[in-house]
């Protein structure tokens, strides 16, 4: 009987001891994606059939990218995450050389030129860029160790980010990526430094210069200088450049509008019948908000609380630092982009082109979503059931 039960308590602890898998981050991500398919559909159509006469067109490349997406997540779940310590600076340095190549080899589409055509495949080194700025910040503070506490080792490393920032900015003139990529890592930095004076400030100095960087640049738009402050313009009075930058974010506010509680109904959506322009892209929220009315918009913004609140939890149950800092990057990416999507279709912020995690349509974005997803998978296989 005592033997019995020794073996029984042995099987326990064992099981304990196993290693932990989150499928309830798992079923949030797939069920994102399979709405965002659904909603991709829905929206463009119609858009779809006008221009290539086939009305599953875009949500054709979607399913592509999707699936060649899994493929690369379930690879990286699979494999212990150090493996990738190994690559952070080669990472960092392969993010720069895609962004220049932009220069001489870069593709235009609606008017930017943000896209490398490979093997037949469009890539935007943005997101690349950000995938590699979350493995090669997490590397690197963790190298650093109690140096980072250090006002000289806090510095050293906020200013790696900077150059990737400008060139994403400068080269793809793609504003949005490169303040998300400077989020990450002052979030990142956030967690792993315990010292707060140095954000505190950080914090006032960036309010400071952002509300003095949107008076300028108003001012140099009001005299005809500058198209960026076209839109800071159309951002603070939309209406009155309802005819030219003010047009899509007036359709928008027009689609939220209209949904009203419980919207008009998958599929019955007026704005985008030509009225919306690439509502598929940035302005996917719209167009839910239109069907499927405020019901459908807080579903939708509750899944991704629900997602991030799964990544909170593996982070504080990570193995290690570096397993934490990589979930805390890619908490970071899709908690700014998903707040800064949100409050530009509401128009809280200025029109900056900023897509919808996992719905809006990107085949480049969905891939290296899913590969930072499979970044937190591998990092929660880490984790003993038993410290849980």
């Amino acid at each position: 009987m005592a033997r019995a039960k020794t073996v029984a308590n042995k099987k326990i602890n064992r099981r304990r001891g196993d290693s932990f898998f989150d499928f309830s981050l798992l079923f949030i991500v797939i069920f994102l994606i399979g709405f965002g398919l659904v909603m991709l559909y829905s929206t463009s159509s119609y858009e779809a059939n006008l221009d290539f006469g086939d009305s599953a067109y875009y949500l054709k490349k979607q399913i592509l990218a999707t699936v060649i997406g899994m493929g690369f997540m379930i690879f990286v779940a699979l494999v212990p995450y150090h493996f990738w310590e190994r690559f952070a600076f080669l990472g960092y340095a392969l993010s720069a050389f895609l962004i220049l190549m932009i220069i001489p080899f870069g593709r235009v589409a609606n008017g930017a030129k943000r896209w490398l055509n490979i093997g037949g495949f469009s890539l935007q080194p943005a997101e690349v860029a950000k995938l590699c700025m979350i493995l090669f910040l997490s590397s690197m503070v963790c190298k650093m160790g109690r140096k980072i506490r250090t006002p000289k080792g806090f510095l050293a490393v906020m200013l790696w980010p900077l150059p990737i920032c400008g060139m994403v900015w400068k080269i793809t003139s793609n504003a949005s990526s490169a303040i998300i990529i400077f989020g990450i890592a002052f979030l990142m930095l956030f967690v792993a430094s315990p010292n707060y004076k140095e954000f505190i400030l950080s914090g006032i100095a960036g309010v400071g210069a952002a509300l003095l960087i949107v008076f300028i640049i108003s001012q140099a738009a009001a005299e005809g200088l500058d198209y960026r402050g076209a839109r800071i313009l159309a951002w603070l009075d939309p209406e009155a450049y309802a005819s030219s930058t003010g047009f899509q974010t007036l359709q928008a506010l027009y689609a939220i509008g209209s949904g009203g509680i419980w919207g008009k109904g998958l599929g019955q959506s007026m704005q985008k019948l030509g009225f919306l322009p690439e509502a598929q892209n940035d302005m996917i929220f719209s167009i839910i908000c239109e069907e499927l009315g405020l019901f459908g918009a807080v579903a939708v913004i509750l899944m991704f609380v629900i997602l991030i609140w799964r990544f909170m939890v593996i982070a504080n149950n990570a193995p290690d630092l570096f397993g934490a800092l990589l979930v805390v990057g890619v908490l970071g990416h899709i908690a700014i982009q998903v707040i800064l999507n949100i409050a530009v279709v509401t128009n809280t912020i200025p029109n900056t082109g900023i897509s919808l995690p996992f719905i809006s349509y990107g085949g480049t974005s969905v891939v290296f979503l899913l590969i930072e997803i499979g970044l937190v998978l591998s990092v929660a296989r880490g984790i003993k059931l038993k410290d849980l």
